[in-house]
């Protein structure tokens, strides 16, 4: 890379060389892991300071929440010419996440049945994923209709209302439940919900973050019994560097309506509070903000 370059940000850079990231997995990288959580660079600096010059945490490599920031290169991918830059920027976590859900961790294959729970950025781009591999149907499942209606328009069959009769919605629609259920609320009641939804011998990918201290009961007869699988799926189970470039690709063939995930653009920096308390309830699904722009 070059000064100039268009880049997006990854917030899990990887060091390359570990036997995780050798196996191709560099989510899973223990120097990089130890890096977020310890709001440091890769490297082990943390390059901002306050006014009185005590060091400030660098939010997961990134800290993109200002007009200027430190980044490894080991946490930027170039964006490709065609792709808008205010785009591109819900492809390092909204889209590579769900999407990566769908693709590298279940694996999803023509004539397999979906349903995702949640239907934030990461959701809606499961869906996406999902519809672009094939799987029929694809059910999206949320508390808020409005977003079952974006789902529906980006590639969803059917749409569900969260509640109580969510799970035999899906198991009345497919026969019996999903071959794959994607979690992507980060809530122990999605996750019950796409775990009762599944099939026997169906996969759960958990891909939304709760609060630490959520836990969820799942049947262990069931588990065993019904030979289900759950499995997580931090960032898409995916590899950054390669998979950013396919999706963008996907992008710019037509074939992934990212531009569906954008529901508010030109955002002041300024308001980047407000922004979250708007995404905290479930009123946007992502947002653009504009460093700058007043």
């Amino acid at each position: 890379m070059a000064p100039g370059d268009r880049v997006v940000c990854s917030y899990v850079p990887s060091c390359g060389t570990c036997a995780e990231c050798a196996a191709g997995h560099p989510v899973r990288c223990a120097d990089a892991q130890a890096a977020n959580r310890e709001a440091r660079l890769v490297t082990g600096r943390r390059p901002f300071r306050d006014a009185s010059g005590a060091e400030l945490h660098h939010h997961l490599g990134v800290s993109a929440f200002s007009e200027l920031t430190v980044v490894s290169p080991r946490s930027l991918v170039p964006v490709p010419d065609d792709v808008p830059l205010e785009l591109a920027a819900v492809f390092g976590c909204a889209v590579l996440t769900g999407a990566g859900a769908v693709l590298n961790t279940a694996a999803v294959r023509p004539g397999d049945s979906v349903v995702v729970v949640g239907l934030g950025g990461v959701g809606i781009s499961a869906v996406m994923a999902a519809a672009l591999a094939g799987a029929h149907p694809v059910i999206a499942v949320d508390t808020v209709e409005s977003k079952l209606a974006s789902a529906l328009a980006v590639g969803a069959t059917h749409g569900v209302l969260a509640g109580d009769d969510a799970v035999e919605g899906v198991r009345e629609l497919t026969g019996g439940g999903v071959t794959v259920a994607v979690e992507a609320a980060g809530h122990p009641a999605a996750l019950a919900t796409a775990y009762a939804a599944t099939r026997v011998g169906g996969r759960v990918v958990v891909a939304g973050l709760p609060h630490p201290r959520h836990t969820v009961d799942v049947p262990i007869a069931s588990l065993v019994g019904e030979e289900k699988s759950i499995l997580g799926s931090y960032m898409g189970s995916a590899v950054p560097r390669r998979d950013l470039p396919r999706l963008f690709d996907l992008y710019a063939a037509g074939l992934l309506p990212a531009d569906a995930l954008v529901t508010s653009r030109s955002v002041p920096l300024d308001d980047v509070n407000a922004a979250l308390d708007r995404l905290h309830a479930g009123t946007e699904v992502r947002q653009i903000l504009l460093p700058g722009h007043r």
